[in-house]
């Protein structure tokens, strides 16, 4: 099942990113964390190298589902920080692995995630093919 990123002619075009995205038979990741195999917070305190991490645990969730970056139709990217500088460094290395596929996201500053170290995490919905 194809995605269809949905452009708004009204909107700029000055964002890197669609406005929408329309698809049928819908998979909703749980939020990807910067977890290593032992289940431990990797690189506790550098953003883009958690960020990295998230990204691939990320696509090992879509792979388990038999989906791919390329599926996803929303992502939301949590950044544990209030400096905007952080929320930029995760926010390049989530749309450098994206590529061309720029599906809308959103991107927040919050004031915690849930394991101890944790500065960012990943949540997706992704179309099934």
């Amino acid at each position: 099942m194809p995605v269809e990123l949905v452009r708004a002619a009204a909107l700029t075009d000055e964002v890197p990113y669609a406005y929408g995205a329309i698809a049928r038979g819908l998979l909703f990741t749980a939020g990807a964390c910067p977890l290593d195999a032992g289940g431990e917070v990797a690189h506790v305190g550098d953003v883009a190298a958690q960020a990295a991490l998230v990204m691939d645990n990320l696509v090992e969730a879509l792979t388990a589902a038999g989906c791919g970056l390329s599926d996803v139709v929303k992502s939301t990217v949590y950044v544990a920080s209030a400096d905007r500088e952080d929320l930029v460094s995760a926010w390049h290395v989530v749309r450098e692995r994206f590529g061309e596929h720029d599906a809308p996201s959103t991107l927040l500053g919050v004031a915690a995630l849930g394991f101890e170290g944790q500065l960012v995490e990943v949540e997706a919905v992704a179309v099934l093919p």
